[in-house]
């Protein structure tokens, strides 16, 4: 089963409050799904290692979900065992007041990837367009009056603008960009919730607040509807995820991001003429450094039968 029916098509209106947030749909098997999950895995570590040598392109990956949607978890299990010198996660919480001093996207442009490696956002610029109209904080920015005495309606349409033109930018500057969103129930959401109550292990991610999240579940799955038909463009598209099961959810990802990295066309680097030139050389001293090391090994073994220096030899018992 692969990740493509879960695109939001560009200019195509879709209700994501009607998309399936389970497996039931896809009629999968539980065990075979886990199977594919660690090939991807496998895939997934040789292609990234390719594209880390290649370097021509960077990769984003914009998780964005509900409270207790399993972003967290979702990242954790992906991504173990890629080589971490080529990945890096960045966090967006709530904006610091520097942050909020600046544009929107200051901050995460600080954290676009080099050329060759993977950025993964969890949470991201897109914290602005939902959570930032869903709670009306934009109303108490402090900028000028000719930027807040816009319509809420206004406001935001400038942003999709602007946001749908930055991504566009940087796909224009070799960057690829896939963003992702898990879609739970409301019933997963309070489970969710409510482990982080009775695991004390768990304790430590669970707010009062989050209830308060929670009885505005409605309001946010409006807004990120709104948000995602209006920013899934062909060339940094959204993905609405089923997220009930998240070993399915999982195995959804890995085949967006191999989709995204074999997309890239990564190649290990020619090297150059030069320095082919200089490879029988090169074989043919450190062969030669491996036979000396070899020989070195055998002279230095010691002689098991031979008695130890010093000591002389024990005598046979008569008896």
């Amino acid at each position: 089963m692969k990740a493509d029916k879960y695109i939001i098509s560009e200019g195509k209106k879709t209700d994501i409050r009607k998309l399936p947030t389970n497996s039931k749909d896809d009629g999968v098997d539980k065990e075979e799904i886990i199977r594919k999950y660690e090939e991807n895995k496998q895939e997934l570590i040789a292609l990234q290692d390719k594209f880390y040598a290649d370097a021509r392109e960077g990769l984003i990956i914009v998780i964005q979900a509900l409270d207790a949607s399993g972003k967290d978890s979702t990242i954790k299990n992906v991504f173990s065992g890629i080589n971490p010198q080529g990945v890096k996660v960045h966090y967006f919480k709530a904006p610091t007041s520097d942050e909020l001093a600046h544009d929107y996207l200051w901050r995460v442009h600080q954290n676009i990837p080099r050329r060759g490696e993977i950025a993964i956002f969890n949470r991201s610029h897109y914290e602005d367009l939902v959570t930032v109209q869903a709670e009306e904080i934009w109303k108490g920015y402090h900028m000028a009056g000719r930027i807040l005495d816009d319509t809420k309606k206004k406001f935001f349409e400038k942003r999709y603008v602007q946001v749908n033109n930055y991504e566009q930018y940087l796909y224009e500057n070799s960057y690829r960009m896939v963003k992702i969103f898990l879609h739970v129930s409301k019933q997963e959401q309070t489970e969710q919730l409510l482990e982080r109550i009775e695991l004390p292990e768990k304790n430590w991610k669970f707010r009062a607040d989050d209830l308060k999240v929670r009885d505005k579940y409605d309001a946010y799955l409006k807004c990120f509807n709104d948000v995602i038909n209006r920013t899934s463009t062909k060339n940094s598209p959204w993905y609405v995820l089923p997220g009930d099961q998240r070993w399915y959810t999982r195995y959804l990802v890995t085949e967006i991001l191999l989709d995204a990295l074999k997309a890239c066309k990564p190649e290990y680097p020619e090297l150059p003429a030069e320095e082919k030139e200089k490879l029988p050389e090169c074989r043919r001293i450190l062969t030669e450094a491996m036979e000396e090391y070899a020989s070195a090994k055998i002279e230095k073994k010691p002689d098991k039968k031979a008695p130890e220096s010093g000591k002389k030899p024990k005598k046979k018992s008569k008896k």
